[in-house]
């Protein structure tokens, strides 16, 4: 009796798998041609979709960011070295305490995120993830590629640090890392550590 029920339901079966193919090829053929799926970065994602992306994005950066071997927290002096990285290589797309974000940013899709309350959603393992690997289709850089490893944990001790300064001590910071000349000769590195002494190191 069974085998006779299966006989008899196999057809719709195959006709059913046989729809979903040629929907899947059609809604695929669609989407190469461009007709359905405008790239342009001045037109928005969808709210499903991007809600789709980003959700797979938190996903993928959770499931893979215990696999890597990351340097130690940073001291004081690696916090220098990674305000100065950070000035260097983040601000203008993440802006900072009292900082905006470059103009041209705002003409990017999907937009960088503000980062001041990345620790708060984001473990540090997560944070260096990000920093090192980027996100693909978003504008973020894969800095592990470029950066030493060292480094990268230096900007992810700076952006844990980051909420606890105020506008005036980033833009001193700012300053601090910007390169020295025959006119400033000072580095970042020999900075006083007062910088940091209203914030305790990162835990």
């Amino acid at each position: 009796m069974r085998s006779s029920l299966l006989r008899r339901l196999f057809p719709g079966w195959l006709l059913g798998m046989f729809t979903a193919a040629l929907l899947a090829g059609v809604f695929g053929a669609l989407l190469l041609s461009g007709l359905i799926f405008d790239t342009s970065a001045s037109s928005q994602h969808s709210k499903t979709f991007a809600w789709a992306i980003h959700l797979t994005m938190i996903h993928s950066v959770r499931e893979r960011a215990g696999r890597q071997e990351r340097p130690d927290a940073a001291r004081h002096a690696s916090l220098l070295n990674g305000a100065a990285a950070y000035a260097r290589d983040c601000v203008a797309c993440h802006g900072g305490p009292g900082a905006a974000r470059a103009p041209w940013v705002s003409a990017m899709l999907p937009t960088p995120p503000y980062l001041l309350d990345s620790s708060s959603r984001w473990s540090r393992a997560e944070l260096y993830r990000l920093v090192h690997d980027g996100v693909k289709m978003s504008g973020m850089p894969a800095w592990g590629e470029i950066e030493p490893d060292q480094t990268i944990s230096d900007i992810v001790s700076f952006v844990q640090q980051m909420p606890k300064l105020s506008p005036t001590e980033f833009a001193r910071l700012r300053q601090q890392a910007r390169p020295a000349t025959p006119d400033s000769p000072t580095a970042i590195g020999a900075q006083e550590p007062s910088t940091f002494s209203s914030a305790s190191s990162p835990s």
